[in-house]
């Protein structure tokens, strides 16, 4: 399987996402909320890879929930860069990467713009459990 690496701009927060993307083959989704857009977000996920996030500085980890606090962002405290998108459920932790995060960012289809905000809320978490990926967050 193949991995994507990633890091924020200081180097203190890692990304792996171990799966079948094929970069290539793979169009971010850009959403369009406030939020996303001023961060200049691009997100991929794979529900059948795995996702992990480490740090061995806790307190780079920066966490940030807005809307309907459903979801929580991890951005690192230090630089600033937002890393990934995660949502808790009954089986364990869920997420999405920002692209732009990636070794390999420029190798990805086009974007493609969505629109989550157009969902009803309580249909998100069944498409987040759908589409997103198994979440491993390492600290220390």
């Amino acid at each position: 399987m193949p991995t994507l690496t990633g890091s924020c701009h200081c180097q203190r927060l890692q990304l792996a996402l171990h799966g079948s993307l094929q970069p290539a083959e793979t169009s971010p989704r850009a959403c369009d909320c406030s939020f996303c857009q001023a961060h200049a977000a691009v997100w991929v996920s794979d529900p059948d890879g795995e996702l992990a996030v480490t740090t061995h500085d806790a307190e780079a980890l920066g966490r940030y929930r807005q809307g309907s606090e459903s979801a929580e962002f991890l951005f690192c405290s230090h630089c600033g860069v937002l890393l990934a998108v995660v949502f808790a459920t009954d089986d364990g932790m869920r997420g999405a990467v920002n692209v732009r995060c990636l070794a390999d960012a420029g190798e990805f289809a086009p974007t493609q713009t969505v629109s989550p905000q157009q969902l009803p809320p309580e249909e998100r978490p069944e498409r987040w459990r759908r589409l997103w990926t198994p979440v491993r967050i390492e600290v220390g």
